[in-house]
C-alpha cells in the first residue's frame, strides 16, 4: 500500500498544563474524505492547526507521502501542499470573483514599463475553475464575491487552493450555518476534490453530512481518539453516540423512557 498523504502518528499538544491533544494517530489517503468528528472542545481544531503549521505538536511525528516533515508556518505547509479553508471565508465582498481568486498572484502579461495584469486570461482561468466545481449560477469573473452564497464562497476558496497545487485539503467546519441546499453544494464539491486524487480531511461536528461524503473516520473525544473507521462500519445512531460521549446519550435516552413510561400510566 502507498504511503498516506499525510499521516499523524501518536501526536499530542500540551498548553502549560493543558493537555488538548493525547498520543492522536491519523493517516488521510489521496482520493478520500477522511471526517474528523468531535463535540465542541473535543481537539479538532487543535489538531488541524497542527496539520496546517500554526502549531507544532509537543511531541510525536508527522509525515507528507512518508517523509517525516516539521512545519514552522502555515506558509511551509502551503508550500508543501496542503491548503486550509476555515468556517468563515474570509473575501472581500466589493472584490470580483477573478481578483479573490488570484489575489497574491495576479497574472500579468508584457515586460518592463509595459507589464501589466493579464485580466482576460485571469477571468478565464477563475471561471473555468469554479464551473469544474459544478457552481454554474457565476457565469461572469467579474461578478462580486459579496453577492455569492456561502456555499459559493467555500467553493471559491476550494477551487482556488486545487488550482495553486494544493493535495491535500483541510475543510474546517465547511457546511456550518449553511442551509440545505448551500451545504449541498459544498459536498459537491469535496466530492468532486476526491475524484480528482486530492486527499480531504473534513472536520464537522455534522454527524449527517459526514456520513454523507466521508470514507473513514476519526472522532476525538477531549484529545483523544474515541473511535476509527471506515465507510459502513457504524451506524448514525452508533456515531452520534460516540460523538455525544456515549453515556451522556444513553442516560439521556433512560430520561426520555422514564418521561414516556410515566406518560402512559
Amino acid at each position: 500500500m502507498s504511503a498516506a498523504a499525510l499521516e499523524l502518528e501518536s501526536v499530542s499538544k500540551i498548553f502549560e498544563t493543558n493537555a488538548a491533544l493525547r498520543d492522536v494517530s491519523i493517516a488521510v489517503q489521496p482520493g478520500e474524505v477522511h471526517c474528523l468528528l468531535g463535540d465542541n472542545g473535543a481537539g479538532k481544531s487543535t489538531l488541524i492547526k497542527i496539520m496546517s503549521g500554526v502549531y507544532q505538536p509537543s511531541s510525536g511525528t508527522m509525515r507528507l507521502a512518508g517523509e517525516t516533515v516539521a512545519f514552522g508556518s502555515p506558509r511551509e505547509a502551503q508550500a508543501a501542499g496542503i491548503a486550509t479553508v476555515f468556517q468563515d471565508v474570509d473575501m472581500f465582498p466589493l472584490m470580483s470573483v477573478s481578483d479573490v481568486f488570484f489575489l497574491g498572484r495576479e497574472l500579468s502579461k508584457g515586460r518592463g514599463p509595459l507589464r501589466r495584469i493579464d485580466r482576460k486570461r485571469a477571468d478565464r482561468i477563475a471561471l473555468e475553475q469554479i464551473r469544474k466545481m459544478g457552481i454554474r449560477r457565476v457565469d461572469h469573473a467579474a461578478q462580486l464575491v459579496g453577492t455569492l452564497s456561502g456555499g459559493e464562497r467555500q467553493a471559491l476558496a476550494i477551487s482556488r487552493a486545487l488550482y495553486f497545487g494544493a493535495g491535500i485539503l483541510i475543510l474546517d467546519e465547511p457546511t456550518s450555518a449553511l442551509g440545505v441546499k448551500e451545504a449541498g453544494v459544498v459536498l459537491q464539491v469535496v466530492e468532486q476534490a476526491k475524484d480528482d486524487g486530492i486527499a480531504v480531511v473534513f472536520i464537522t461536528h455534522n454527524a449527517h453530512h459526514a456520513l454523507k461524503c466521508g470514507d473513514r473516520f476519526t472522532v476525538l473525544i477531549q484529545g483523544e481518539v474515541a473511535d476509527q473507521f471506515q465507510r459502513g462500519e457504524r451506524s448514525r445512531e452508533e456515531v452520534l453516540n460516540l460523538m455525544a460521549g456515549g453515556e451522556e446519550l444513553e442516560s439521556l435516552q433512560v430520561e426520555l423512557d422514564e418521561l414516556e413510561n410515566a406518560g402512559s400510566r
